[in-house]
C-alpha cells in the first residue's frame, strides 16, 4: 500500500491507505458510546445546578453570564488543541483513549468538590477545571466515533451519542427529585454554605457515574487500528505546541464549505441554549412560583422543577435519537435538523406563557427533539464534510462554533438583560425560542454533502 498524495501546506499526508472498518453490531455501538453517558451526566448537573449554586452563594442575576464563562472559554482553548493532539497521539492505549481517562479523573474530582464551595470564586474556579476536563474528553470522543465506524454508520454512531446525551442529562436532572421522593434526602435542608443537601448527593453520584461510564467504554471497545503508513505519517510530522497551533490555523483556512455554512446556524442555536440554561430556573421562579427571592421555598421549588423539566426534554432526546437517525437516512440531515430546531423554538416561545407545571410537557417535547438533533444530526453533517486524517482537529474547531456564541452571549447579555429585556427572566426564554427559529432558517443555506446525497439516493431507490 502506498501514499497517493500529500498536502505540504498543512504538514499532513493525505490519501493514506487505511485498514478497512467493519460494520459494528448495534450493541457494540452502544458499548463504545456509553462513556458519553458519563460526560453528559456531568454536563446535566452543571446545566441544572450551577445558576442555583451561584445564587445560593450570593450572585445577582446579571452576574450569571460572566460566572458561566468557564464553559465557552475552556471549550475555545482546550478542544481544538486536544483534537489536534489526539490526531497525532500514538500510545499503547490508542490516539483518543488517554484523553478520555485524564478528563474523566479530573471531572470526577471536581464534581466531588463542587457542592462544598464556600464562596463564588471557589464554585467558579471548580467550574473552570470541570469544564476543561469535560472538554479534554469530549472532542476526542467525537473523533473516536468517526474513526471507528464506516461512513454509513456515522448517523447511528453520532445519534447514539445523542441518545446517551439525553439519558445522562435526564438522570442527572431527575436525581435530586428522586432522592427526595425516596426519602433519602430532604428537599429543604441546606448546609452551612446555603446549598441544599440534594445538590450534595447529586454531585457525589455524578462523580462515580462520570468515571465509571468512561472506564466501561475504554475496556469494552478498542480503537480502530492505524495502518503502518498512517503510523509512519504521524511519526513524521513535527511535534510540539507550536506546530499544533499552526495546524489548527491551517485547518481553519482550509475549512470545507459545508462546515463554514454551518456557522450561522450554530451561532443562533448555541446563543439560545446558553440563555435557556442560565435563566430557566429564574424564569420558572417568576412565572410559576411568583418569586425571585433566592432564600424562599418557591425558589428551591423552581430549582427542583428545573431538574424535572430538563429531565423531561432529555427523556424526549433519548427517545427521539434513533427515530431521527432513521429520518435522516430518508429525508436527509438538513431537513431533519430544520424541523427539529423549529419544534424547539416554538416550545421555548410558549414556555413562559404557562404557569402550571403540568402544562410544561408540550414545550419540553419540542426542545427535546431539537436537543437530540443538535447533539447528533449536526455531527453527522460535519463528519461527511471533513477529511478523515483531520477528524480530531476539525471536531475541535467545530466546537468553536459552539463556544464562540456562548462567549458572545457572556459579554453581551448582561446589558441585553437589563436594557432590552427589562430584567425579566421569562423574556430571556422568549428570546431563546426566537433564536432557535432563526437557526432553523439558517439550515437552508447549508449544502448537502456527497455522502448524504448517496445515502438518500440509496434509501429512495
Amino acid at each position: 500500500m502506498a501514499l497517493t498524495s500529500t498536502t505540504a501546506s498543512s504538514g499532513l499526508i493525505t490519501g493514506l491507505a487505511s485498514l478497512p472498518k467493519p460494520r459494528l453490531a448495534f450493541w457494540q455501538v452502544l458499548n463504545m458510546n456509553l462513556g458519553f453517558f458519563g460526560i453528559q451526566y456531568s454536563f446535566g448537573l452543571q446545566q441544572t445546578n450551577m445558576s442555583p449554586i451561584y445564587s445560593y452563594l450570593g450572585a445577582n442575576p446579571d452576574m450569571l453570564p460572566f460566572l458561566w464563562l468557564a464553559g465557552p472559554m475552556t471549550g475555545l482553548l482546550v478542544q481544538p488543541v486536544v483534537g489536534a493532539l489526539s490526531d497525532k497521539t500514538l500510545s499503547r492505549w490508542g490516539r483518543r483513549t488517554p484523553y478520555f481517562l485524564v478528563g474523566a479523573v479530573l471531572c470526577s474530582i471536581c464534581l466531588l468538590a463542587m457542592p462544598f464551595s464556600r464562596a463564588l470564586w471557589m464554585a467558579a474556579g471548580l467550574l473552570w477545571i470541570l469544564d476543561a476536563a469535560n472538554n479534554i474528553t469530549m472532542e476526542p470522543y467525537r473523533a473516536f466515533v468517526s474513526d471507528k465506524l464506516p461512513a454509513p454508520q456515522h448517523s447511528i454512531g453520532f445519534l447514539t451519542q445523542s441518545f446517551f446525551t439525553g439519558l445522562g442529562i435526564t438522570l442527572a436532572n431527575f436525581t435530586p427529585s428522586v432522592l427526595v421522593y425516596l426519602g433519602l434526602v430532604s428537599g429543604t435542608d441546606r448546609s452551612a454554605n446555603n446549598i441544599p443537601h440534594t445538590t450534595y448527593a447529586a454531585f457525589l453520584i455524578g462523580a462515580g457515574v462520570s468515571i465509571g461510564a468512561i472506564l466501561y467504554s475504554v475496556f469494552t471497545t478498542k480503537e480502530h487500528p492505524l495502518s503502518e503508513q498512517e503510523v509512519a505519517a504521524i511519526r513524521a510530522q513535527p511535534q510540539g505546541l507550536g506546530h499544533t497551533l499552526r495546524e489548527i490555523g491551517s485547518a481553519i483556512q482550509q475549512m470545507p464549505l459545508t462546515m463554514r455554512r454551518m456557522a450561522p446556524m450554530m451561532l443562533c442555536t448555541w446563543y439560545a441554549m446558553f440563555c435557556y440554561w442560565q435563566y430557566i430556573t429564574l424564569s420558572l421562579a417568576s412565572t410559576v412560583y411568583h418569586t425571585q427571592d433566592q432564600q424562599s421555598g418557591g425558589f428551591s421549588a423552581a430549582q427542583l422543577l428545573t431538574g424535572r423539566i430538563n429531565g423531561t426534554y432529555n427523556v424526549v432526546t433519548f427517545c427521539a435519537a434513533f427515530g431521527l437517525a432513521w429520518l435522516a437516512r430518508r429525508w436527509g440531515t438538513r431537513a431533519v435538523h430544520m424541523l427539529s430546531l423549529s419544534l424547539a423554538g416554538l416550545g421555548l416561545l410558549a414556555l413562559p406563557l404557562l404557569d402550571e407545571p403540568s402544562l410544561l410537557l408540550a414545550p419540553m417535547i419540542g426542545l427535546g427533539i431539537g436537543w437530540a438533533s443538535m447533539m447528533g444530526t449536526t455531527y453527522v453533517m460535519l463528519a461527511g464534510a471533513i477529511p478523515k486524517e483531520r477528524t480530531g482537529v476539525y471536531m475541535g474547531i467545530f466546537n468553536m462554533f459552539i463556544v464562540l456564541p456562548m462567549l458572545l452571549q457572556t459579554v453581551t447579555f448582561s446589558w441585553i438583560y437589563s436594557h432590552l429585556l427589562g430584567a425579566h427572566p421569562e423574556n430571556v426564554i422568549h428570546l431563546a425560542g426566537a433564536l432557535l427559529l432563526a437557526g432553523a432558517v439558517c439550515v437552508l443555506f447549508i449544502p448537502r454533502t456527497s455522502s448524504e446525497l448517496q445515502t438518500v439516493e440509496l434509501t429512495t431507490s
